[in-house]
């Protein structure tokens, strides 16, 4: 099993290599104008000069600021309403309506009001984030609240275990596996929308960075960070996925 799965990451390692080689014959072969399809090589050096000067380190890191505390906003408010509307009849019946309403919306079209009430602000950002990555965490919360076996109620009405006890320590621990699941979603979400408000809003950070090197016809910057993006997405997804596999390690002891 263990040499499986090494054999998939050196295959992994091997297509992307491949990628990397095809994406520089083509750029040599100017199939497309070098203006707007750069070779890998132009697109390294570039993030190498944009190190050099300064200005990759603090855009990325005001981008992942921007998601990380969009994302935490999200998945907590998502688990508090998910849990909520899962285990109480009144709760949802009045809170269903109104979020059928609003899940709909795209994340982007909130933006302008969003300007008005918060301004040109990361507050502002902060919230469009939440709002476009709560609705995948909140319907996995959902759903796994929904899902607690029966023989757990009755077993907690059996001990006499309060309601916020229960869900602590008997429902939150069932339902984390459909939680992960969206918060792992949320995660990717929030990544675009703080891409996203960065270009509409003129915040500092990589989306902007890249907006302006489009404006400019500086295409090897402007691939240089679509490439950190999807690292810096990379990263935080794997970062994600050793949490999960950590905090329901139980999960596969009991399989």
């Amino acid at each position: 099993m263990r040499a499986r799965a090494i054999g998939l990451k050196v295959a992994a390692v091997i297509f992307a290599l491949a990628v990397l080689i095809v994406w520089q014959m083509a750029a040599d072969a100017r199939l497309i104008s070098p203006v707007f399809f750069p070779s890998p090589t132009r697109t390294f050096a570039a993030l190498g000069a944009m190190e050099e000067r300064g200005d990759l380190w603090k855009p990325m890191a005001a981008t992942a600021e921007r998601m990380f505390y969009g994302w935490v906003l999200a998945s907590l408010v998502g688990m508090v309403l998910g849990a909520a509307i899962a285990r109480s009849g009144p709760v949802r019946a009045y809170l269903e309506p109104l979020l059928e309403f609003l899940r709909p919306l795209p994340a982007s079209a909130i933006i302008p009001p969003a300007i008005l009430f918060l301004g040109l602000t990361s507050k502002m950002a902060v919230t469009v984030i939440a709002f476009g990555a709560l609705w995948p965490v909140l319907l996995g919360a959902y759903h796994g609240f929904r899902n607690v076996p029966p023989q757990l109620d009755e077993m907690a009405a059996a001990m006499r275990m309060g309601q916020v006890a229960f869900i602590w320590k008997v429902a939150l621990p069932s339902a984390l596996p459909d939680i992960f699941a969206g918060v792992r979603v949320s995660l990717a979400i929030a990544l675009i929308l703080a891409v996203v408000t960065e270009m509409q809003a003129a915040q500092s950070g990589l989306g902007f960075n890249i907006l302006m090197a489009q404006r400019s016809f500086r295409s090897p910057e402007l691939y240089a960070g679509i490439i950190v993006l999807g690292v810096l997405g990379l990263l935080t997804n794997q970062a994600l996925m050793m949490a999960e596999r950590r905090l329901l390690r139980w999960r596969t002891l009991t399989r």
